[in-house]
């Protein structure tokens, strides 16, 4: 992900607003990451070609309504600057821009967390101390690096353009080098092979499963599509934030279909689920030896990395932003003497830290940060979609004139809402009741900030989701220690 400007700035001048393609490449950087670095085992592991091209094809288009639902309110609320927290705000009350803020908030510190796993495991290659990302070893590294880059970010360092070209280029050029070699290599007949899981059968069902399965990999290596959101500030024209998200979307969407289905023509699915990651890696070293493995294992380290800072930074912005606007407790808002949200990345390492200690006691750190991070992202998604239909229902923003418009994205932003809950529930019992449990605590941050402010924490209708949310989160407590979910 790239680096953004911070979300509370005013309007960029003249001079500093970017064209349609810079946007793109903003949503591109956003995009890409090291997910996409994981695809052929993940993808393989669940599905055989049929079905992963069925998972590419609901979660894609799922993911196209969220993307046409980012355009459509940069049209709409040209007003809104400050993140997608607002959006659930405005639409839905402070309450859901919490949870919107806090969700957001959360899926960046797991996001962070996968980042450094999976940079020890690929490390872990040629240092096997550092194991799959989980051992002791991996983890006192990744607490070196997580707060040696926070003195770094708190001394000011918050505009790392330098640093993000090179970890642009880091995360595209081995992958275009994996495609353009794996393509070369393609063998129909390997391919033809994957066609089906043999183990799961040839039946839609079986098929419905294998998507299921791998939907969540999918939507994770789209995290980040909101990017020329966050930059809106900085387009030419208001309209070319939404068609930055299109064409920033569909560039990913070719590069990452190319990455999964080129792995299927070179190695069968089984040996590709049980490549170890990153198995991209394994791919290309079948193809031209030891090296290709070493490219990938390069690009993977410079991009986490580059990742792990950007993502950070967002992380910070996010309780930064929102307590800015009353949303969460003031000491939130602080700024150090370097103008760095001190408190908000203090409290983001902080919580990045506890989590990395939680990875020592899990037994596959890399698919649990990657499906936590996934699902905790989807409630902001599902309320910002939630707003776009309030706002297709209602009509407000649309003029007389716009009456086809408005019936066309009142399906898209239906669509989108009906996504996000499939999703949630895709993601299955054990992710929902995990998400509780982190979307309810942060409850008590928002009741400080009312607080702080004299106001009411909790409107009626607000007070009755906090006592749902909580509920849920303590029926999950029961479930998980009852064993009912695991």
């Amino acid at each position: 992900m790239t680096i953004p400007p911070s979300q509370t700035a005013a309007p960029a001048p003249d001079a500093q607003k970017v064209s349609v393609r810079t946007l793109a490449g903003m949503v591109v950087g956003s995009v890409v990451g090291g997910g996409v670095f994981t695809l052929p085992a993940n993808l393989a592991g669940a599905a055989g070609v049929w079905g992963t091209v069925l998972a590419w094809t609901i979660a894609g288009a799922g993911m196209l309504t969220l993307a046409l639902v980012f355009q459509s309110l940069a049209i709409r609320r040209p007003d809104l600057d400050d993140g997608i927290y607002v959006y659930a705000q405005d639409g839905l009350g402070r309450y859901a821009g919490f949870n919107a803020a806090w969700g957001y908030w959360a899926s960046n510190v797991v996001t962070n967390v996968f980042f450094l796993t999976f940079a020890m495991t690929t490390l872990g290659t040629f240092f096997p101390g550092l194991g799959q990302g989980n051992t002791v070893l991996a983890v006192l590294i990744s607490s070196v690096v997580v707060w040696v880059l926070h003195a770094l970010i708190a001394r000011g360092i918050r505009q790392a353009v330098v640093v993000n070209r090179i970890v642009t280029t880091a995360k595209l050029v081995p992958i275009l080098v994996f495609v353009a070699i794996t393509a070369v290599a393609f063998d129909p007949g390997v391919f033809a092979d994957n066609l089906w899981d043999e183990d799961e059968g040839h039946s839609l069902w079986a098929l419905m499963d294998q998507a299921k399965d791998s939907m969540l990999v999918v939507v994770f290596v789209f995290i980040g599509i909101e990017g020329a959101s966050v930059y809106s500030r900085m387009a030419r024209r208001r309209e070319d934030v939404g068609r930055a998200t299109l064409l920033g979307f569909f560039s990913t969407l070719a590069l990452f279909v190319s990455v999964t289905m080129v792995s299927y023509g070179v190695l069968p699915q089984h040996e590709l689920a049980e490549a170890r990651q990153p198995s991209m890696g394994a791919v290309l070293e079948s193809v031209v030896g030891e090296w290709g493995a070493n490219l990938i294992a390069v690009g993977v380290v410079v991009s986490v990395f580059g990742a792990y800072l950007a993502w950070t930074l967002v992380s910070a912005e996010m309780l930064f932003s929102p307590a800015r606007t009353e949303v969460m407790p003031r000491a939130l808002a602080r700024e150090n003497r370097h103008g760095t949200p001190g408190n908000a990345l203090l409290t983001t390492n902080v919580s990045v830290q506890l989590f990395l200690v939680v990875v020592l006691f899990v037994d596959d750190a890399l698919d649990l940060t990657l499906k936590l991070a996934t699902s905790l992202i989807l409630v902001p998604y599902f309320l910002v979609a939630a707003y776009a239909l309030k706002l297709a229902v209602t009509g407000e923003t649309y003029g007389p004139r716009d009456a086809g418009l408005r019936r066309r994205e009142l399906v898209v932003s239906v669509l989108a809402v009906g996504f996000a809950i499939f999703m949630l529930y895709a993601a299955g019992p054990a992710y929902l009741v995990l998400n509780c449990l982190i979307y309810a605590p942060g409850t008590v941050l928002y009741r400080r900030a009312r607080r702080e402010r004299g106001e009411p924490v909790f409107t009626r209708p607000e007070l009755v989701g906090c006592l749902a949310l909580w509920g849920s989160a303590a029926i999950g407590v029961v479930a998980l220690a009852a064993g009912w979910v695991g």
